[in-house]
């Protein structure tokens, strides 16, 4: 089963990664990066919002994998790009998860007025090699238009919500036409689906957990999901999605789950702006 995509500046990523978000900077945070690393996973999905980038480093630099057999994603946050210091903020994320460079940076959220001179900020990271690629997150199609107008450079990735629950259909066909990977965030939807009837109906005939099966559905998508835990055994379950395929009929029985429903919110900071 193929484990990785091509990004659109040939940059290869895994298809699986871990989320830390909420992962407290502790012990706990090291040892999920840990149990997934172990488990076979190589990418780990931070930012500097979640507080654990230091975390995420220790397990990284104590791991055994070389780094460049890794896939490390870092993001700026709001405060940051209000405060025009995306250098800054960048660097800081270097010290913290203590590499050289990230394999992708994202901007997490497109704050109005700010975000198109985030980008360009990127674009010279980009530049300077200490971001092999770079991306958003949260980002709609009137967002990825507004960059599409300023930069010749295409986001490598947008990482938004999505599950069997929540599939915005019109922003990831969107994203294919202009060579944007789709990253899954919460593609778990916080267990959302893990009693509902269909999933579990398909968990039977496939001999796999809900969870698993939710996230092959979006492997088979093309999406990247990049599952949260801490727990090792649900780590090496949430990796155990390469060797089975769910047939097309079932695929469309999944698409049909679809209600919009959102486990992830809006940050404070931007709930009076529309998106």
């Amino acid at each position: 089963m193929k484990e990785t995509v091509f990004l659109n500046n040939d940059r290869e990523m895994p298809l699986l990664g871990l989320g830390v978000y909420k992962l407290p900077d502790d012990v706990q945070a090291e040892a999920a990066v840990t149990s997934a690393i172990s488990a076979g996973y190589r990418m780990i999905d931070t930012a500097s919002v979640y507080k654990n980038e230091e975390s995420v480093g220790r397990a990284i630099a104590k791991c055994g994998v070389p780094r460049k057999d890794l896939f490390i994603t870092s993001k700026i946050w709001n405060n940051a790009q209000r405060l025009g210091d995306v250098q800054g903020a960048f660097s800081r994320s270097l010290d913290r998860l203590k590499v050289s460079y990230v394999d992708l940076y994202l901007i997490h959220w497109p704050v109005p007025g700010c975000y198109l001179s985030t980008w360009k900020e990127l674009e010279s990271i980009l530049e300077s090699g200490r971001a092999l690629s770079i991306g958003v997150s949260n980002f709609d199609i009137r967002h990825l238009e507004e960059l599409r107008k300023i930069s010749g450079i295409i986001p490598a990735v947008n990482q938004i919500e999505c599950h069997p629950l929540c599939y915005p259909a019109e922003l990831i066909e969107y994203c294919k036409a202009f060579g944007i990977q789709v990253q899954a965030y919460a593609p778990l939807a916080r267990g959302a689906y893990f009693d509902n009837d269909v999933m579990c109906v398909l968990g039977t005939k496939y001999a796999r957990t809900p969870a698993q099966i939710g996230l092959r559905w979006a492997i088979q998508k093309g999406i990247s999901v990049i599952p949260k835990s801490i727990n090792p055994e649900r780590i090496r379950s949430n990796g155990n999605i390469f060797d089975f395929n769910i047939e097309d009929e079932d695929m469309a029985i999944i698409d049909t789950l679809n209600e919009d429903l959102h486990t992830s919110h809006v940050p404070e900071d931007l709930r009076d702006i529309q998106f």
